[in-house]
């Protein structure tokens, strides 16, 4: 398998890997706020998913990978960069792959951070978490007309994201995203039917030092499901995001999102 990646920062820096949501390819992470967390001394490394950006792409609605496949690409990664362990930021989807991947795989994880997403694995805890609260479905728009495509994906990101909606900046993103894409039709359908089942797990079972950052205005996870999980993980650390949705942090949020994830890849505790 063939997984277009881009890294920044001196290999010999400790590595972090950001892992997207589901459907989204690399370019979600921007590069300014990649190149901020290399100068601060990270060795950080981006990819899109499989059926996202240069990615290999398989045809719509018949992905030729297993949910299991998508869980696993992360250690491929580390792998072919001859990495031992690094540490994991996973967003929605990819919060659940770095669970995962911490739980079953606890010698390649340094720390977690836990954006926008929820509980992947068992938890102690019998008590409900509220139903989870997606946005009304667009109609899907004519994958061959680009400017369609475009203002498809800014208005799923406008439902999904936080206030202010920054919509010259998530344009700017969705152009490129576009145009990077191998087969739009094929990214925003592949993941949700990819088939099998990750083996399961328990949230207790994380040792990873986990830092959990989650937006106060999430519409599709609650807050209460970032809490479950700052609850659930043994020492896990909860910093709310004021008015982020269920979004990459926004340029407004950086200098806080920056700041934590470098103190806790360091192994620093907060006063």
């Amino acid at each position: 398998m063939d997984l277009c990646l881009e890294t920044f920062g001196a290999r010999s820096d400790p590595a972090l890997l950001l892992i997207g949501g589901a459907a989204a390819s690399m370019d979600w992470w921007e590069t300014e706020f990649c190149e901020r967390l290399a100068a601060a001394g990270r060795f950080v490394i981006r990819y899109d998913h499989r059926d996202t950006g240069q990615s290999p792409s398989s045809p719509p609605g018949e992905p030729d990978y297993t949910s299991q496949d998508l869980a696993t690409d992360p250690l491929r990664i580390l792998d072919e960069l001859g990495i031992a362990r690094a540490h994991l930021a996973g967003l929605s989807m990819g919060g659940g792959i770095a669970q995962f991947l911490a739980a079953l795989h606890p010698d390649r994880v340094r720390t977690l951070t836990l954006i926008a997403t929820g509980p992947g694995g068992e938890r102690a805890s019998d008590e409900p978490l509220p139903p989870l609260n997606p946005p009304a479905t667009q109609p899907a728009p004519d994958w061959g007309d680009r400017a369609a495509v475009i203002d498809y994906v800014v208005e799923d990101q406008r439902a999904y994201g936080g206030v202010p909606f920054d919509e010259e900046r998530i344009r700017r993103l969705a152009e490129r995203v576009v145009d990077r894409t191998r087969d739009m039709a094929a990214s925003a359908a592949n993941h949700m039917l990819a088939p099998g089942q990750s083996p399961s797990f328990r949230l207790a079972d994380i040792t990873a030092p986990t830092l959990v950052l989650h937006g106060t205005a999430d519409p599709l996870f609650p807050p209460a499901y970032g809490e479950a999980l700052a609850a659930e993980i043994p020492h896990a650390r909860l910093v709310p995001l004021v008015d982020m949705g269920h979004e990459y942090p926004p340029p407004r949020l950086w200098d806080t999102v920056l700041a934590e994830i470098t103190r806790h890849t360091s192994g620093e505790t907060p006063c």
